[in-house]
């Protein structure tokens, strides 16, 4: 049996707290890693048997809702060395790289890049979340780094960080140092990929879960800067295959485990090893190999008047063409609403850009409803709303249930 402790993950202080990661699980211990100052979450208490120790995570909300997730330590060793091996097929040697890493150690997007670094002998650099406001410090930060290694640069992203970045020159130079940005979390828009194609930055889409330890797929840089949409090939570890409704199923041993009432540990996979992620997706072939494409999430699905919708696809085609016609607008939300005649029906929460002075949203709303004037009315949303508040969590993920809660309080 082995005993749990618990590291709550201060992001001003990640160095010290990924040593103390370090310390527990080389004493033997398995750790549940939590974001600082989250009491809410609940303690693993119960001993785990187990032969190895391991890291728990909660889970970013697949296909049947949070849970945590037990890796041993076995697992994320093969997530990393699978990741090695991605890298040396795009001529990179993986101990001579410069890890950057801005996403938090409780999220398996910011504990793998640090474990990696351990596996492959490489450095590694913790970024506060104050930097990434400050490009220009990231700059120097960066370059401080390479001036003692020079070796490729690495950094996982999600989309809100590369917008940010990219909107700024001296994060555009940041930007261009890297040799691969993996971003994953949520899809880029496709002005946000064309931005970052004409200034030749190296991002490489990629698909992921906690349940999964981190990458499954991911692609080649000069296949992205190509203009080729998907989130690559998977790595040498992973199946990949789609079921009933364009699931998708993914194989591999380095698959999360549960924890039963006893302390024992229960794979997430099925009989025959599959684990059924809450996404859609399309599997396709080019140049005799397999690459993956999202097609959206599935416990975010809808049906309306009798057709499955998508809202994800929408709001980035929305927001797509909202851009192509130069409107003031940072982000778009559509949010599912329960409906007595069509099941459910979309609503829309913007949020226009701060910089501008006069923000007529009568006018850009009307602009908005021209744009959806040839979708579908089970596409069309039914209500548009100004939410200056709206965003995505730190991982650039949409919290659902909070904007429908601000959806509910302001109709009431």
């Amino acid at each position: 049996m082995k005993k749990v402790t618990a590291i709550f993950c201060d992001r001003n202080k990640l160095e010290e707290c990924s040593q103390k990661l370090k310390y527990n699980l080389n004493a033997g211990k398995w750790v549940q890693l939590l974001a600082d100052g989250d009491e809410n979450e609940k303690l693993i208490t119960k001993d785990i048997l187990a032969k190895e120790t391991g890291v728990i995570v909660r889970s970013g909300g697949s296909l049947n809702g949070h849970k945590q997730c037990l890796h041993p330590c076995s697992n994320l060793n093969m997530s990393a060395f699978a990741t090695a091996q991605w890298l040396r097929a795009q001529g990179i040697e993986p101990r001579q790289c410069n890890i950057v890493n801005t996403l938090p150690l409780h999220h398996v997007s910011g504990l793998l890049p640090w474990w990696r670094s351990l596996c492959w002998g490489a450095e590694h650099l913790w970024i506060k979340p104050s930097m990434m406001h400050l490009p220009r410090q990231l700059e120097m930060a960066i370059h401080s780094m390479i001036s003692m290694n020079t070796g490729p640069l690495l950094t996982s992203l999600v989309p809100t960080q590369l917008s940010r970045l990219i909107d700024d020159s001296s994060g555009v130079k940041c930007l261009q140092l890297f040799s691969v940005i993996w971003i994953g979390g949520a899809s880029i828009s496709d002005n946000l990929a064309a931005k970052a194609r004409s200034l030749r930055i190296r991002l490489a889409p990629c698909y992921g879960a906690t349940e999964t330890a981190a990458m499954v797929t991911a692609q080649n840089p000069n296949d992205f800067l190509l203009g080729i949409d998907s989130v690559g090939e998977a790595l040498e570890d992973i199946e990949l295959k789609l079921e009933q409704s364009n699931a998708l199923h993914v194989r591999t041993k380095r698959l999360a485990n549960l924890l039963n009432a006893d302390g024992s540990l229960q794979s997430i996979a099925n009989k025959d090893g599959w684990w059924e992620s809450g996404d859609a997706a399309q599997l396709t072939i080019r140049d005799h190999i397999q690459q993956l494409k999202i097609v959206g999430r599935r416990d975010t699905a809808i049906n309306s008047g009798g057709e499955t919708i998508f809202p994800e696809q929408l709001q980035t085609l929305l927001l797509n063409d909202a851009k192509k016609r130069g409107l003031p607008i940072d982000n778009i939300l559509l949010v599912p609403k329960k409906n007595e005649e069509w099941g459910e029906r979309l609503e829309a929460l913007v949020k226009f850009q701060t910089s501008q002075e006069k923000i007529n949203s009568f006018e850009l709303f009307h602009q908005l409803k021209e744009i959806v004037a040839n979708w579908s009315s089970v596409e069309r949303p039914i209500a548009w709303h100004n939410c200056p508040e709206l965003s995505t969590n730190p991982l650039g993920k949409w919290e659902i249930k909070k904007w429908q809660s601000w959806l509910n309080t302001k109709e009431i």
